[in-house]
Formats: structure tokens, sequence, C-alpha cells
């Protein structure tokens, strides 16, 4: 989240991240553990104008229902499919609303435009749905001044709960790494999401993080098919999957060592063990041809790479250095995959939101037996030693 002015009568402005799933996911979904990390390559903005009506407005693009013909337009659907981000913006106020209205929380009654623009590439596993929905959801806690009554833990699932509205499947990793920023390791345990609604976030140190490339192809992927058969087995008590997902969950908890450690070889074998397993339970037509062959392409040259989250991107890991990296870019070119240095972005919280998760830590400690939600200290929220 990036933002610019806080009033309800001038434009606010927000911006969130890109996401990539380090490690660990898509446990996320199954109560287990994830590192990841927001990345400045790709953005979606939101911004709100106070207005006199209520106006929802189309993206000139991603909304597009103008066209020169009837083949134009079934062209543009095949490619592009039905949804742009204007169902994600109603989605996102409707969700904000009602858990006011239940929390108590009073809303003023002026009204505001929402309009938006991104350019994460569309369902490439970057979480670019979130990335809009939690840009308005910052932009309405400036424009209604609520960011103090809101809890920073509980944003993510409002979040989330916008998603679902609209019938997208996920986990809270995407919108935990978002509304955090930086890179963050999620602990989903199960008693704590079950007490509080939340697991146990923690910002690093970003600069514990070797170099990361980031490849992604043109068409995009339905995360959604790929989530719902794991998904049902897992509820179903498949043992192979529910022992699956564990493994999976251990990587990011080894990971997060790894990182410490600065030992980026081992880092790179936990990624790779995060695909083989990945591939395992969701078998390769769930995941992709093209997908699949993406991660083939790193490996080809030595380099480690998984799925950024659930296909259209992956993320590669060269422990050998820059002759690796430029091993690794002509390989992508020559597949026509498109390739690009991961920039990350810093957390993204401001002095507000690091104010009350600090105050709600110490309330947390002085309490009977409460988990610590979080590990915050002032001016910056990060763990970098073990």
């Amino acid at each position: 989240m990036e933002e610019k002015k806080s009033s309800s009568s001038v434009l606010i402005e927000h911006k969130a991240y890109a996401r990539i799933g380090l490690l660990g996911n898509p446990s996320d979904v199954y109560y287990g553990r994830t590192i990841s990390l927001s990345i400045e390559n790709f953005w979606a903005c939101v911004r709100l104008q106070p207005s006199s009506d209520l106006h929802i407005i189309p993206h000139p693009t991603h909304d597009l229902v103008n066209f020169d013909s009837l083949s134009h337009m079934v062209k543009r659907l095949e490619n592009e499919g039905y949804y742009g981000g204007v169902r994600l913006l109603m989605a996102i106020c409707k969700v904000f609303t009602s858990y006011c209205k239940e929390q108590g929380i009073h809303l003023h009654d002026k009204n505001f435009s929402l309009s938006y623009d991104t350019n994460i590439p569309r369902q490439a596993g970057l979480s670019g749905s979130s990335a809009i929905a939690c840009a308005a959801f910052n932009c309405l806690l400036d424009f209604f001044n609520v960011r103090d009554k809101i809890d920073v833990n509980i944003r993510p699932q409002l979040i989330l709960n916008a998603e679902k509205e609209l019938g997208i499947v996920a986990g809270l990793q995407d919108r935990v790494a978002q509304v955090y920023g930086g890179l963050v390791y999620m602990d989903f345990n199960k008693t704590m999401m079950k007490k509080n609604g939340y697991g146990n976030y923690t910002q690093l140190d970003t600069s514990l993080l070797p170099p990361l490339h980031l490849i992604y192809a043109e068409n995009p992927s339905d995360s959604g098919k790929v989530h719902s058969a794991v998904r049902q087995r897992w509820l179903d008590g498949d043992k192979f999957i529910i022992s699956s997902m564990e493994e999976v969950a251990n990587l990011a908890l080894h990971g997060r060592t790894a990182l410490f450690e600065k030992d980026s070889a081992k880092l790179a074998v936990l990624m790779n063990q995060n695909f083989d397993l990945r591939r395992r339970m969701f078998g390769d037509a769930a995941l992709g041809a093209l997908n699949i062959e993406m991660v083939e392409v790193a490996r080809s040259v030595g380099a480690a790479a998984k799925f950024t989250g659930s296909g259209g991107a992956v993320v590669a890991l060269c422990p050998d250095g820059p002759s690796q990296v430029e091993a690794l870019t002509d390989a992508c070119k020559k597949a026509g995959f498109s390739i690009v240095p991961v920039k990350v972005v810093p957390s993204v919280l401001n002095e507000m939101d690091i104010r009350s998760l600090v105050m709600k830590n110490r309330m947390e400690i002085s309490g009977p037996q409460t988990p610590k939600a979080n590990v915050f200290t002032l001016p910056c929220p990060v763990e970098n030693v073990r």
C-alpha cells in the first residue's frame, strides 16, 4: 500500500503491490505457513474522489464494454475473460460497510467516486485481484477516517471476504502480504485462526533476501480451478493431501532459517521442493503445461523455481550468481517468457498502523495466555535475527 492524502474532501490515492509466494504456498488455505513478499514491479492503484453521487468508474481497458464488432468482443472475452475491476471495487465497499455496521463503527454520509488502474499481469499468480481490493480498502479507511478503528490483522480477512463474494478461491497469504508489504513470515496456526480470525504475521528484514527473478507468460491460468479438487480432498481427510500440505508448510519454517543464515543454496532446494510437492498433489493437468514449462526452463540452467501463486508466473533463484542469471535470461527469451529482476517493496504500514499493532501486542502479552500475533518495534517493524 502506498498512500497520498487522507481526507474526506480531497483526492485519496493508494497503491497495493503484486505478491510473490516464496515458500509454503498454498498451505495458507490449510492452516499452514508461508513466506511472501510484495514487489514494486507491478501494482494496482485506486483513486477515491469526493463527489455528490457514489460512482464506480469502469477502467477503459479492463472493463471494456464498447467493441468494434461481435468478433472483436468474442476475441476479447477469450483472451481476457469476463471480469474487470469494477466488481472488486463494489465488493470491497459492501464488505467494508457491513463490517463497520457490525462493529458499531460510524461512517459519515459523504459520497465518492472510485477509479482504478493496474499493470499486474492478469491471472499470473501475482494477486492482481486482491491488489485492487486492498488499495480500495485503504482509500475507504482514510476517506471515512477509521484507520485506527479496524485492526491491521483483520484487514486481510476483510479483503478476502470481498473476493469470496465474487467466488474467488484463495487464502489469506496474498492479502497479508499486500496489507503489510515487505517480506512476511506467516503462521496460520489453526488454534489461533479459529480463536482470532488471523494468524501470526512477522515482517522480516528484506535485506535477508537473495536476488530473485520473476518469470511470467502472457496467457493466464485459472487459479480457482487449480485449488478446487485438492481443497475438497483435504476436506474429505485425504491422508496424502494432508501430509503433503504439512510438508509444504514446513518448507516456510525451514526457509525462514535459511534466510536468517543467508543460505541461498538451501533456499533454492526448498523452493524446488515446494514446486515438486505442489505438482504431486495437483497433477500436471491442473497446473498447466505452460506453467510447468516455465519452471523447467529455469531448472534447465540450474536455477531454483516455483510458482509465485497458482500459476502464470514463476519466481526463480540463481544460487550460482550472475553467470547463471545471464543463462536464465537467455533461456527465458528463447522460450518466449518475460523475465525481470524482483524489486521488493518495503513495509507499507504507516505510523498509525504500526502504533496500533504495538499497542495490541502489549495488551495481548499482558492478557491471560493470549498468543502473540506480531513482533513489531518502532520505527522499523522487522525481524532479522533468530
